[in-house]
């Protein structure tokens, strides 16, 4: 194992076993060797699916930013710049409204549905844009999930739904227990699919005329991405939230260091998603420890920092 790999495998560790040990509740290794009924109560009841949550979330929302960045052409666009996200938030809301006796798997093609649709319009629309700079298409693309958010606000509340609706605006793991998390575990064969494209979607990213040119179908190169995006971003809204930045900040993070092959990108931005989601939650539970500050404010001032930043290069680099 390179060194470098080691690290990163130490570092993962040291996070995963913060994660599992801090907290309100007192668990402590000792207690779990020992066979303390009550710390194992909460290691597997709790901790353990949290843990494996943030894992999959920070993963897949990663990811999702990746294939994202890809299909547009665009170092900024991720399902948070693109309406991905928003639209998922609102086809939440419709969920709850019309099939609210129904199996929570209705509920998450309602918003995987929307999240497709909604994600598809905004790509054919930036395809009919002959003029797009860099910093264009995320500020077209924030206005645009502005648009769907602010719809989705005035049915919540026409509805009553206005505090069901903050409570996922504001992601949060503490809610995430054994029984409530496992649909994450889509994550698992979608990155694996994304894998197997890389190379297409690398090669989509160039442009239409270059994937037409090496035989590929651009259009159904484009839909598939959208797809793989919109499950990643729906099954995260529907568990966890809404995680804003993350899927900006990861692949750009990942490509500064490592360059822009996506098949080789793609291990690394799970990895640096996993390891920046761990982070920032066991930051959010010892900032005001025994309380709880969500994960998406530390996300949003860390992500709204680095978004700043990687404009201004993008500006002083053009």
């Amino acid at each position: 194992m390179k060194s470098s790999h080691l690290l990163a495998f130490l570092i993962l560790l040291a996070l995963a076993s913060g994660s599992l040990l801090v907290g309100a509740a007192n668990v402590s290794l000792s207690g779990i060797l020992s066979g303390d009924s009550h710390a194992i109560n909460i290691l597997f009841t709790s901790r353990l699916p949290r843990l494996l949550a943030i894992i999959l979330a920070g993963a897949g929302l990663s990811i999702a930013g990746l294939i994202m960045q890809q299909i547009v052409q665009n170092r900024f666009a991720a399902p948070s710049t693109t309406g991905t996200i928003d639209w998922a938030m609102l086809g939440y809301i419709v969920a709850l409204i019309t099939f609210s006796g129904m199996s929570a798997w209705v509920h998450l093609l309602t918003i995987f549905a929307f999240s497709v649709f909604g994600t598809v319009v905004f790509v054919r629309f930036l395809q009919r844009l002959k003029f797009k700079s860099t910093v264009m298409v995320p500020l077209i693309g924030i206005m645009y999930g502005n648009v769907i958010s602010s719809m989705t606000t005035f049915i919540a509340y026409k509805y009553d739904l206005v505090q069901t609706l903050g409570s996922w605006t504001v992601a949060n793991f503490a809610s995430v227990l054994r029984g409530n998390y496992e649909f994450l575990y889509i994550a698992l064969p979608v990155s694996l699919l994304a894998y197997a494209y890389a190379n297409r979607f690398s090669a989509a990213s160039v442009g239409e005329s270059f994937a037409k040119n090496i035989g590929l179908n651009y259009q159904r190169i484009v839909l598939i991405g959208v797809i793989l995006v919109a499950v990643l971003s729906s099954s995260v809204v529907m568990i966890v939230g809404m995680i804003p930045f993350l899927g900006l900040i990861v692949p750009n993070i990942v490509s500064l260091f490592i360059g822009d092959n996506m098949r080789r990108n793609l291990p690394w931005t799970a990895y640096v998603g996993v390891v920046m989601v761990l982070a920032c939650d066991i930051l959010g539970r010892i900032i005001i420890f025994p309380y709880e500050m969500p994960i998406s404010m530390i996300i949003s001032i860390l992500g709204g920092a680095v978004f700043i930043y990687l404009i201004m290069r993008d500006k002083s680099n053009a």
